[in-house]
């Protein structure tokens, strides 16, 4: 029964008391107009209107059969209401200036529990017991729309400021809405003046004015709000919903609430109004519109004055304007002459939007999930002899099928907003927030966008498309006409056309019209226009122009580079350009995948390369693994060594290069005896095989084999590809055999006279021995008949040929491929007998000299004493070779 005031910035004390109500008060509002001035809602069937600062009532409005729960204040200008719900089930409106009931609302099947004057739509929100929301016109009261979403009863309402969104409050729960349409009521004529309505005022903009091609922070950019300054046209009579231009942008037209206003674009007069469901403009005569009056009704007025009605025995849902008259109606579309009435066509598609090009060619209908593009051939339709409207049998007249054809690929999957031709090219954007544009065949998108968006024009002179949204902010968007141009011509296949377009294009377009030939599969043309570097490697690499690749990837920076580098080595691989690989994929430093080439075409060079250029750049694996292709034993240790790798390097040494344990094993204790105590007791258990032979069981025997092959693999260094089915492989050979069957004594040597690798080698081939291993000139011959000179300083027997530490006496055996070189072979063998340390000089004139045990070289001759030195014994070891070999004794005889 009392109001209290309550000051919060005061500690909440109770500034004032309000007393006048004889029941509970259940609601107040303040008046947004006056902020003074408030009213109560009272169950004792009133409420009173109060001001701050006096404790009685300024008077009360009296009218309600039953409890007041509710009460809201309209914020327009213009009207002094306020509304009140009751327990009566209706909804007074009041005028509290001359507080008479201006209206009463009835429909409610329960209590009022809400009611809300919405801020800025012309609508009042009615909630009730009953779980239903009601919408009136707040100019006309009309009941517009009823929701109930089943949360039983309603309690209150709100509204955002500056949103059309309504929040509902149920027993059961919240619920949201928006309000309104989502398409905001604005016009833009091909000047760029633009007219837009904020409720039922009407304001103008000049988007010309607007600096659009300014320099530096003062341009543009695309997507940015545009700083447009709006000037007032004056009130509208009507809320507008609908503001559209005629053709020549002389005229506007605004629609709502089920009339329309024609107004002069420039002074806002008015020059003719009416009723009707809708309205639309005829695109090639700027005078004729066209208004629905009802499902059955469509009239057409020329110069405002009515020419023709259309009577439909259907029912038409909506009407398009364009170049000719669309009626859409459950069962399809019709195309009608305007003046004449005349039946074009029928199409079976329901679109929501249809949108004509300015010439009237091409035609676009917009369907919930499709478009499609079709062209009109106006040529197809006679100028006589064509049934009217109004005929009785036009029911049954399709119009002429070949007036409308859809064009090559203008089925398009897409949800068109709403859209605009430019020329050839439709511009729409999508449900998906997109900006795109269709163009032969195509579709482009031009932008994203953050929120709903509807094209409003297209500005030629600055390029510029013009977008707006529900909340009146606009936008724009750079699209050159000439890019639209030589892309239609393009698709067209007109090439002349399109190279004399492209000079008058801006250059900072050409990477997007590159982009655009290249999905029409002119990658030739796109490389040539393109001014992006990185588009054009990649065009270049799509076309194989492995040279300008190269010299694209040569000129950007380095950290570009190496995935340029590492594109054109995959791009060279795929082509089969191997020497282009190997050169890209060594500039990124790709050692594994040089590798890889490498071991698949037997590449020992680059082998050698990488195994050289990984160790210097720290990719030890890699390193270790190319060396050891190359049977680089030596550098394997080595890499082993300087990782301090020693445990590693004793077991390969003791398995590969027996020579170099006790070298290593020194190394490792050393590394031992320097970490800490603990590993100085293990240096200590290291046995050094110098020191205990007897530990390393066939020890000689292994570094008889290390030289042996050593040897061996020298042979092997030549071979073509073509020797692989004949040789054996390294995992399917028995060495501990080879040995025993050799006909090739190995010099037996210990750790002390170690020498550098291939320094011990006496012997390069092996005669006799089923793993003889041709050279390539050998193969090359027809045939193969070398001679093997033996000089043996002494020739005796086995018993005999031993000294005290059981080593055998070695002959020196000279391999010569033809009798000129004998007086030189024989000079190297002299000089052998003199310096056993020669044989590097000897590898250098390709001369392989072999020892041989006394024994075996006695098995090779028949028992004759009487044979001179020159005899010839004809006999073919098991080399494996076609050929007969001779075999040259020279020397003394036993």
């Amino acid at each position: 029964m009392l109001i209290r005031l309550w000051d919060w910035e005061n500690n909440w004390t109770c500034a004032q008391v309000f007393e006048g109500h004889n029941h509970y008060v259940m609601h107040i509002a303040f008046n947004p107009k006056d902020n003074n001035t408030f009213a109560s809602a009272s169950l004792d069937h009133t409420v009173k209107v109060w001001s701050l600062g006096s404790g009685t009532p300024n008077f009360t409005l009296e009218g309600h059969e039953r409890g007041v729960n509710c009460v809201d204040y309209s914020t327009s200008g213009d009207k002094p209401y306020l509304a009140s719900g009751s327990d009566d089930r209706t909804v007074k409106i009041w005028d509290y200036q001359t507080k008479a009931c201006v209206q009463t609302l009835e429909g409610h099947a329960q209590n009022i529990s809400s009611v809300l004057f919405h801020p800025e739509l012309p609508i009042i929100l009615t909630g009730s017991e009953d779980g239903t929301v009601r919408f009136w016109h707040a100019n006309t009261y009309r009941l517009e729309s009823t929701l109930n979403y089943g949360l039983e009863r309603v309690w209150t309402m709100t509204c955002q400021r500056g949103k059309q969104i309504v929040g509902i409050g149920y027993d059961e729960g919240t619920v949201a809405i928006s309000l309104g349409r989502d398409e905001p009521a604005m016009s833009m004529d091909a000047s760029g003046k633009l007219v837009c309505a904020r409720h039922s005022e009407l304001v103008q903009a000049n988007l010309r004015s607007l600096n659009f091609s300014g320099d530096g922070n003062e341009m543009i950019q695309d997507g940015e709000r545009l700083p447009v300054t709006f000037k007032d046209m004056g009130t509208c009579e009507i809320y507008p919903q609908i503001i559209e231009h005629n053709a020549n942008g002389r005229y506007v037209v605004v629609y709502g609430d089920g009339e329309y206003i024609v107004y002069t674009a420039m002074a806002l007069r008015n020059k003719t109004f009416g009723q009707g469901l809708e309205f639309v403009w005829c695109q090639s005569d700027a005078g004729v519109y066209a208004v629905r009056e009802s499902n059955a009704v469509v009239k057409v007025y020329k110069q405002m004055k009515e020419v023709r009605t259309f009577k439909l025995d259907y029912g038409a849902e909506q009407i398009f304007g364009g170049h000719l008259l669309g009626v859409r109606s459950l069962t399809g579309l019709t195309f009608y002459d305007w003046l004449t009435g005349r039946i074009i066509r029928r199409i079976d598609n329901n679109p929501k939007g249809v949108y004509w090009n300015e010439s009237g060619q091409l035609v676009a209908l917009c369907t919930n999930d499709t478009f499609y593009i079709l062209r009109y051939s106006a040529d197809a339709v006679p100028d006589s002899n064509l049934p009217t409207i109004n005929t009785n049998n036009h029911e049954d007249i399709d119009g002429y099928e070949k007036a409308f054809q859809l064009v090559p690929n203008g089925e398009v999957n897409n949800q068109v907003l709403n859209g605009r031709w430019f020329g050839d090219a439709f511009i729409f954007t999508t449900q998906g927030n997109r900006l795109c544009y269709f163009v032969g065949g195509e579709v482009f998108t031009l932008a994203l966008l953050d929120r709903p968006m509807y094209l409003l024009g297209y500005l030629a002179k600055e390029n510029r498309l013009i977008l707006g949204d529900r909340d009146l902010q606009i936008v724009s968007y750079t699209l050159l006409l000439s890019v639209l141009e030589y892309e239609t011509a393009v698709l067209r296949g007109d090439f002349t056309t399109a190279d004399a377009i492209l000079p008058n294009i801006s250059k900072d377009q050409y990477t997007k019209i590159a982009q655009f030939l290249e999905k029409q599969g002119y990658r030739k043309q796109a490389m040539r226009v393109t001014t992006d570097m990185d588009h054009k490697f990649e065009l270049a690499l799509q076309l194989g122009d492995f040279e300008l690749c190269q010299q694209i990837a040569m000129d950007g920076d380095a950290k570009t580079n190496e995935a340029k580098w590492k594109q054109l080595a995959e791009a060279a691989c795929k082509a089969c350009k191997f020497k282009y690989a190997e050169e890209y994929l060594s500039r990124t430093d790709d050692y594994a995948s040089l590798m890889l080439l490498a071991t698949s075409s037997g590449n020992r060079k680059l082998l050698e390369w990488i195994g050289k250029e990984s160790a210097t750049k720290g990719n030890d694996n890699i390193a270790f693994l190319a060396r050891f292709l190359v049977t680089d034993l030596e550098g394997c240790l080595e890499l082993l060594t300087n990782a301090k790798r020693f445990p590693e390097a004793a077991f390969f040494s003791r398995t590969y290069l027996p020579s170099y344990m006790p070298e290593i094993v020194e190394q490792w204790r050393n590394w031992l005896d320097k970490s800490n105590k603990a590993s100085a007791k293990i240096a200590n258990s290291l046995a050094n095989p110098k020191d205990y032979p007897n530990l390393f069981p066939d020890l000689e025997e292994a570094l008889s084999t290390e030289k042996w092959l050593k040897a061996d693999r020298k042979a092997r260094l030549n071979l073509p590809a073509s020797a692989y089915p004949t040789q054996q492989l390294p995992g399917d050979r028995d060495l501990h055999a080879e040995m025993q069957n050799k006909s090739v004594l190995i010099e037996p040597s210990s750790f002390d006279d170690k020498l550098p690798f291939h320094a011990n080698l006496i012997s390069t081939t092996t005669i006799n021995n089923n793993n003889y291993i041709p050279t390539i000139e050998e193969q090359q011959q027809e045939t193969i008949s070398p001679s093997v000179v033996i000089a043996p300083t002494t020739l005796q027997s086995n018993s005999n040929n031993r000294n005290d530490s059981g080593d055998s006496e070695l002959d020196s055996v000279k391999l010569i491929g033809d009798e000129e070189e004998d007086e030189e072979e024989e000079a190297d063998e002299e000089e052998l007998d003199d310096d056993d340390d020669n044989e590097e000089e000897e590898e250098n004139n390709n001369n392989d000299q072999v020892d041989v045990e006394n024994e075996q070289i006695e098995s090779w001759y028949d028992d004759d004493d009487d044979e001179s030195d020159d005899n010839i014994v004809d006999e073919k070891p098991n080399s494996g070779l076609s050929g007969e070999v001779k075999t040259t004794l020279s020397g003394k005889g036993k």
